[in-house]
């Protein structure tokens, strides 16, 4: 309901035709057309409907040739012609204006039904003092041009009961099609607020008739407050809440006397007293409404209008047009691509496979792993080439690894070749036996001296450590030399 601080680059109610990113100059002027002609013809259809339904069901004939239901549903008949005024004006609005519905009801694009409300309560004291004054002016009878007597409190009640219902609808409807769709009509071509209410305020005169100057000024001045007040408040809501209840009242008091609705006396006809009571009671209104929107803050400008929508070159990429049979936001070329992107025959992954292919990848023939093995290759390593080394098998535990002149014997009973002990090679027999033990003559290749452990039957010496040499050695022809132990004295057995 309220704005704090409206976007000053935002626009005001009269201008709210330019709201649409498709507005042109011949829009406000066709649409102008559309809705005369268009509630004429429907008001005319609906008319003579309801005198052929009237004149089949045996009703009395009115003096203008149509059927006479009572002046009840005479009442009813005509509120409710003007009240389809209302859709009319939303359609054009929609159509013709190519802009929301919305936006002829208020700057935000919607009824405000909480400033409606405060509206209504501000046009509650000019409404009670016009019938006060009224009531004690000279020659006026205040009746609506009917006669003296009362109706009774069941008519009346009936009568205020359609009332009730039908006179909000009518009061919306005129003020949609004169403060609302006219008045946005002129402020497409006229930026200043007091040029663009006069229009609107005219027709709106005119449309009641040509009585009495003073009932012409009478509307004519209603015509240009109610403008004024809803380009400030920018909304209808304070001209329909003046407007409603004006013709509450004035309908309500004809409904209580006889013969008063059946009256074709409208506000047009009244006299210079009614007339000048009437502007001093809409000028009042005025007063309290716009106290009231310097307290409210009503949102009277709307937002930023939105920009125009320029129509993309032909062939043009997304976001623009797309190709005939384009997948999603992009374009295609090859029909039955494999996702947005086009394909070349034959591709790989994730493009079309050819027949035959292993998984989700097509090897050509004869790739190795990942891809397809080759026939007879078990695992996925590739085979060995042809004619390559094959290393023998491993070597058992616990043997000794092979020097330069070969592989030594393994196991506890092969021990280094020496002069004396067990196990010793023979002199002149090769250092580098084979992997059986046994020995082959050949040169002998010099080995560094190896630690031998003692066996039995090794002399000690007195601090109780082995007395044979700690190492072989080779002599220089090749033969193994042990060295002596120390001469304790004790023969070795």
């Amino acid at each position: 309901m309220t704005a704090t601080s409206p976007d000053p680059t935002g626009l005001p109610y009269h201008r709210m035709a330019r709201y649409s990113p498709h507005h042109r100059w011949w829009r406000p002027l066709l649409g102008t057309v559309v809705l005369v002609v268009g509630s004429l013809l429907a008001a005319g259809i609906l008319y003579a409907l309801t005198d052929g339904i009237g004149w089949a069901a045996g009703y009395p004939e009115l003096p203008d040739g149509g059927a006479d239901f009572g002046p009840i549903a005479n009442t009813g008949l005509d509120l409710a012609f003007i009240a389809l005024d209302l859709p009319l004006v939303l359609l054009v609005v929609l159509w013709l204006g190519r802009r929301p519905a919305g936006t002829v009801a208020s700057v935000t694009g919607r009824p405000r039904w909480r400033w409606l409300g405060w509206c209504v309560l501000a046009a509650v004291p000019p409404m009670v003092l016009l019938p006060v004054v009224a009531g004690f002016l000279p020659g006026d009878e205040g009746d609506g041009g009917g006669s003296d007597v009362w109706v009774g409190w069941q008519t009346f009640l009936v009568s205020l009961a359609m009332l009730v219902v039908l006179v909000p609808l009518q009061s919306a409807a005129e003020e949609y099609v004169f403060r609302g769709w006219l008045l946005q009509a002129a402020g497409a071509y006229l930026r200043s607020p007091w040029l663009a209410v006069l229009p609107q305020a005219v027709l709106f005169a005119a449309a009641h008739g040509w009585g009495t100057p003073w009932g012409f000024a009478d509307l004519l001045v209603f015509g240009v407050v109610a403008g004024l007040l809803t380009i400030r408040t920018g909304g209808l809501e304070a001209s329909i809440a003046l407007h409603a209840l004006n013709n509450l009242l004035a309908f309500g008091l004809s409904a209580a006397y006889v013969d008063g609705l059946a009256s074709d006396e409208t506000a047009a006809d009244a006299s210079w007293q009614l007339a000048l009571v009437d502007m001093v009671s809409v000028l009042l209104f005025a007063a309290i409404v716009l106290r009231l929107a310097r307290r409210r803050r009503p949102q009277h400008l709307s937002a930023p209008p939105p920009e125009p929508m320029y129509a993309p070159p032909q062939g043009a990429y997304w976001p623009y047009g797309q190709v005939p049979g384009a997948y999603g936001s992009y374009p295609q070329q090859a029909p039955a691509g494999y996702g947005p992107y086009p394909q070349q025959p034959g591709a790989p992954w994730p493009y079309p496979q050819q027949p035959g292919a292993h998984g989700a990848y097509a090897p050509p023939p004869g790739a190795p792993w990942p891809y397809a093995p080759p026939q007879g290759n078990p695992g996925p390593y590739p085979p060995p080439p042809p004619n390559a080394t094959v290393p023998g098998p491993a070597a058992a535990p616990g043997a000794a690894p092979s020097g330069p002149g070969g592989p030594r014997p393994a196991g506890p009973d092969a021990v280094p070749s020496g002069a004396d002990g067990p196990g010793s090679a023979a002199p002149g027999a090769e250092s580098g036996s084979a992997a059986s033990g046994s020995a082959a003559p050949g040169p002998a290749v010099p080995r560094p001296a190896v630690p031998r452990p003692a066996v039995p039957g090794d002399a000690h010496s007195p601090d109780g450590r082995s007395s044979a040499a700690t190492s072989d050695a080779l002599s220089p022809e090749g033969t193994s030399t042990a060295a002596s132990a120390p001469d304790d004295g004790v023969q070795e057995s």
